[in-house]
């Protein structure tokens, strides 16, 4: 049909490209390009926000992993400190024990010296009393015999004694 004296696909291509050309008129007519642009440009823009806001959620979390490690680190400072004040705790304590123990060991002992001693002079006492006792004794016995021996020449030179010390 309206073929311009050309074959059919040439004519088709060229319609088609009349065609094409009104649709791009048509559509820089209605301002299609400046819509597209701007909707690009929003695009783009909505884009540059997210970056940036991720790039700063990236930064505050790197700024809280560092804290986090900071905190981490410091408590593990503390606790080994703790750890140490503790040990070195035990050690002051094991040494007062120690000491504390080597003094009662050391009173006690002297407790048992000093009963020990103390019995040993009640024995001695003891064994002192009994001999008082047996000498008494024996002393008593051995004056009851001699009296019955020579009771009378003692009683007389008794009272020779007595009066030659009494004139």
């Amino acid at each position: 049909m309206w073929s311009f004296g050309a074959d059919a696909t040439t004519g088709a291509t060229i319609w088609a490209t009349i065609a094409l050309v009104i649709f791009i008129g048509i559509a820089v007519y209605f301002g299609i390009p400046k819509m597209i642009t701007k909707m690009l440009d929003e695009r783009i823009k909505k884009i540059e926000s997210d970056l940036s806001e991720a790039e700063a959620l990236r930064a505050e979390a790197k700024a809280l992993l560092e804290d986090y490690a900071r905190r981490r680190d410091d408590a593990e400072k503390e606790a080994q400190s703790i750890v140490d004040a503790a040990r070195e705790e035990a050690f002051r304590l094991t040494a007062d024990a120690k000491i504390s123990i080597e003094t009662m060991i050391a009173r006690r002992e002297k407790a048992v010296t000093e009963k020990i001693a103390q019995a040993e002079a009640q024995a001695v006492a003891e064994v002192r009393a009994k001999s008082a006792d047996l000498a008494v004794e024996a002393a008593r016995v051995l004056l009851t015999k001699q009296m019955e021996a020579k009771g009378d020449v003692l009683v007389e030179q008794a009272i020779k004694d007595v009066a030659a010390r009494l004139n």
